[in-house]
């Protein structure tokens, strides 16, 4: 448990000082905003990757999807949890800089309008952070009787999307969003966040009336009422930035049609 939770103290942060070393000395030209921004963006793609690779091995091994046990289900939350609190930093610290290459007279030093004025802009993401850190992970650690690790293992893949939205992110930081990699990568995003955040909550519900041996149906109504809640305050948020990433798709789709359309058509 302390292992696991050292481990994460040293890892997140240590990466991204690393990474913002490494990045500002090889590329010269980019701004403190720009070595910021990617550095972040790497760390959320690092441990999107370690969540979802911790999800999928813990939803092979567990058979029974209430009694069987892994011990990632524990282990990686408790590694996880200095990664929300370091997030919501490094988050501030590309906000902060954002504004501050751009020239706003109020970014000079850190204040306490730069913090609300973060805390206004991300206040969706921040709060996402904070309610799984205050309620969601002690649920998991404490309160759920050592019961139900398949299901925990489903809730870290949903992080699968992660490195792809990052690197989607990261493209257009380069300047590449008209690239067909920017392209491929936004399929990409657009599948495994439907996939691995909204049909994910679906396929929970069937994998459990299968093994509670009812139909689909009928599962919210065999569940406690928080569990259901639990799962729609995870849903709901998930929903609006899919809804968000398809408009994105969509102008990005038009913007690329757009010259095509307006070509003379030969006779």
């Amino acid at each position: 448990m302390l292992r696991a939770l050292s481990c994460g103290v040293l890892a997140f942060p240590g990466v991204f000082s690393l990474l913002r070393k490494v990045l500002s000395r090889t590329f010269k030209q980019w701004t403190e905003a720009d070595v910021v921004f990617v550095s972040e963006r790497l760390v959320s793609a690092l441990h999107g990757i370690l969540a979802s690779s911790a999800g999928f091995v813990i939803i092979a091994s567990c058979k029974n999807v209430m009694t069987d046990r892994h011990w990632l289900s524990t282990a990686f939350v408790w590694f996880g949890i200095p990664y929300m609190s370091y997030d919501i930093y490094a988050m501030y610290l590309s906000h902060y800089f954002n504004h501050r290459v751009k020239g706003h007279v109020d970014y000079q030093n850190h204040s306490l309008h730069t913090v609300k004025a973060f805390l206004h802009k991300d206040f969706l993401l921040i709060l996402h952070h904070v309610v799984l850190l205050t309620v969601f992970l002690p649920i998991t650690l404490f309160f759920r009787r050592d019961l139900g690790d398949f299901f925990v293992g489903c809730l870290f893949t949903t992080e699968f999307s992660t490195p792809f939205v990052c690197l989607g992110r990261i493209l257009m930081q380069l300047r590449l969003q008209d690239s067909w990699l920017h392209v491929v990568n936004g399929v990409l995003v657009l599948l495994t966040f439907f996939t691995c955040r909204i049909a994910l909550f679906p396929y929970m519900y069937w994998a459990y009336g299968r093994h509670a041996d009812i139909p689909f149906h009928s599962v919210p109504f065999h569940l406690p009422l928080c569990c259901n809640l639990g799962n729609l305050c995870i849903l709901a948020p998930q929903l609006y930035w899919f809804t968000l990433l398809c408009w994105k798709a969509r102008r990005l789709y038009l913007r690329k049609a757009r010259p095509k359309s307006q070509e003379p058509k030969s006779d």
